[in-house]
């Protein structure tokens, strides 16, 4: 299929213009969090800039879903620092706040520490797969608009989920895609790669995801390694490790809301 060259195009300082290519598989008018959750990223980096300062953690709550129309996204520093510091950004769109993020800005002081390695050993790169997705539903762009190489698992398999995947196009038209924004275009899929339900039958919705790194990813492949969890009252869990070709990076947490459609 033909994917526009971008998930958004910036339209004024503030206010981005998502493409289909954000578009997620409930509805043609709803865009997958991936992109807006990694533009909130790119907000949130952009913000007062100071060198040395990289995001280590980030956590974004949903208010509802995020519609395929403009969207303005301002970020403020909630508390500053000169090494440790505190931020957060809202995207409104469609007349309404669709998205709330928070994230802490940490100095990276080079050999300060003697490191401590995660013991997650990253897989090989599969090689070139047929792109595969959820039974019954039929595709969507934001699917297309990576490519995805699964060790174990898949979208049309239920059970945990092994994986690589980079981003066939970048975030925002005609500027680079850093490490962290290709990680998050792909990491809020977590829930749907390690499903336990159908997506057919069953809703399992995430209410948010929080993010912790050690180190930024490196290169164009990002991996996650996905399970879900599932309480009988309905209640949910997924968490994973997110790597690429060097180890692990850090941690990932959906809280998910699990319902019979």
């Amino acid at each position: 299929m033909n994917l526009p060259d971008s998930f958004y195009l910036r339209t004024d300082e503030h206010a981005y213009q998502p493409t289909d290519a954000a578009v997620g598989p409930w509805s043609p008018e709803l865009l997958h969090g991936g992109p807006p959750i990694a533009l909130m990223a790119r907000v949130l980096r952009e913000f007062e800039p100071r060198p040395g300062l990289e995001i280590a953690r980030m956590s974004v709550e949903f208010l509802g879903p995020v519609p395929l129309a403009p969207c303005r996204v301002e970020a403020r520093m909630l508390r500053a620092g000169k090494r440790v510091e505190l931020l957060d950004a809202r995207m409104q769109a469609g007349g309404r706040d669709v998205l709330l993020a928070r994230a802490w800005r940490m100095q990276r002081q080079p050999d300060c520490v003697q490191p401590v390695q995660d013991p997650f050993t990253p897989p090989a790169l599969p090689q070139p797969q047929a792109q595969a997705f959820f039974p019954g539903i039929a595709h969507f762009p934001y699917a297309h608009a990576l490519e995805w190489r699964f060790v174990h698992g898949g979208f049309d398999s239920l059970g945990p989920a092994l994986l690589w995947a980079r981003p066939r196009i970048a975030l925002v038209r005609d500027t680079p895609t850093p490490g962290l924004e290709r990680l998050l275009v792909m990491l809020d899929s977590a829930n749907g790669v390690s499903a336990e339900l159908p997506l057919h039958a069953w809703s399992f919705v995430p209410v948010d995801l929080q993010l912790s790194l050690h180190r930024p990813p490196q290169g164009d492949w990002v991996g996650m390694d996905a399970r879900s969890v599932i309480d009988g009252d309905g209640i949910g869990t997924s968490h994973t490790t997110v790597f690429d070709a060097t180890g692990a990076c850090g941690k990932s947490l959906h809280t998910l809301f699990v319902r019979p459609r």
